[in-house]
């Protein structure tokens, strides 16, 4: 028996583990050192996608200031979160790594204002959605072994990337998009890290607004459970103040919410008497906040909305990338030779196969890269 053999057999009866693994896309040999979901994990840690997510926008694009959050950041930061989750209630830390890591793979530059510029010109073409450009990566996009295209990860590893999909989406998707049709769920280890996704982009975009002087302090203190928090500090640590008193507040607030977010799920599957992963996908969903918590995180996501994600700079900047994806999109479907020589097609070749091949390209570029590649079509004197 391998190490990583020992180690699953003292996971939770209902937790992922390589003996219930439904297998890869292209069958390969078991590695003897790691289990299938460290190597998942491993695999999208040396992605090329993967390394493209330093150089995309959270909130703030990347040129803006060298301590704000990125794509890469935030999903290590979900990973740390999520690892908390499944160590408590005793899950698979490498599966829950390997989604949290993974998640955010098919994001295009700046943020959601790039998601959905995308998303709008791809409507004739049968649309555009993050999630399913995560899998679309890790299934065909990645080009680094020579047996298959891709990254030929776990069924398990790519059920968890996908957080959502259309009705119309998971009827082409196979075995991955069922879930979607009959009402079922994925893996525990896969309804925490899409939780442990909105506790980190929540808090730390907190750190974000107020780095950047967009948010403040009295305002956030509208928020009962920052209020709360930051008292706390306030009473503990009083000669604290500024940025550190800050992290402090953010850190407690995490905390809280891991605790209650371990502590309401454990309750709940303690209810429902599973005992498998198959009976955690029969059940409903069994990960959860407490009923005050959640609202909590309502609260906070609301006001994050109104104050960050509206306010009229973020908005301005959001405005300039969805014209630059726009513009880009429309250059390359009127005349192709624009592209590299990768992306294009046959001339003979169906609209939407050009259009998608445009999306994979437009979606993989980092922001700095669609602003130079912005320049180098329609600014003249822009080196090529």
């Amino acid at each position: 028996m391998n190490a990583w053999q020992s180690f699953e057999n003292q996971l939770a009866p209902y937790a992922a583990k390589s003996m219930t693994c439904k297998g890869r896309r292209f069958d390969e040999p078991e590695d003897p050192n790691r289990s299938p979901y460290a190597r998942d994990r491993d695999r999208i840690v040396h992605a090329t996608a993967f390394r493209r997510l330093e150089y995309k926008t959270q909130v703030f694009v990347n040129h803006e200031g060298d301590l704000f959050r990125t794509r890469l950041t935030h999903s290590m930061e979900v990973a740390q979160i999520a690892r908390t989750l499944a160590r408590n209630l005793r899950l698979n830390e490498d599966l829950i790594e390997a989604i949290a890591l993974s998640h955010d793979l098919g994001h295009t530059p700046f943020g959601h204002a790039g998601q959905d510029a995308l998303n709008a010109c791809m409507q004739p073409f049968g649309g555009f959605e993050h999630n399913l450009q995560s899998v679309r990566i890790v299934d065909e996009l990645e080009e680094r072994y020579g047996a298959f295209d891709g990254l030929n990860l776990t069924f398990e590893t790519r059920e968890g990337i996908l957080k959502h999909c259309s009705r119309a989406n998971a009827e082409q998707l196979g075995e991955l998009g069922e879930r979607f049709l009959n009402g079922t769920q994925p893996s525990l280890e896969a309804q925490l890290t899409n939780i442990a996704d909105a506790i980190a982009y929540s808090n730390h975009d907190i750190d974000d607004g107020l780095r950047s002087k967009i948010l403040t302090i009295e305002g956030l203190r509208e928020i009962e459970i920052f209020a709360r928090a930051h008292d706390q500090v306030r009473v503990q640590y009083p000669q604290l103040s500024g940025h550190r008193e800050v992290l402090e507040s953010v850190r407690r607030i995490i905390g809280a919410m891991i605790t209650d977010l371990t502590e309401t799920t454990a309750q709940r599957i303690a209810a429902s008497g599973v005992r498998s992963i198959d009976e955690v996908r029969a059940a409903s969903n069994l990960a959860s906040f407490s009923d005050e918590m959640r609202q909590n995180m309502v609260d906070l996501k609301k006001y994050l909305y109104e104050h960050l994600y509206r306010q009229y700079q973020v908005m301005r900047m959001s405005r300039k990338a969805t014209r630059m994806i726009d513009e880009l999109f429309k250059a390359f479907m009127d005349d192709p030779r624009l592209l590299p020589p990768d992306y294009q097609i046959k001339k003979n070749a169906e609209p939407q196969v050009q259009a998608r091949k445009i999306a994979d390209y437009i979606a993989g570029m980092t922001d700095r890269y669609a602003m130079k590649e912005y320049g180098r079509i329609f600014e003249l004197g822009v080196e090529q």
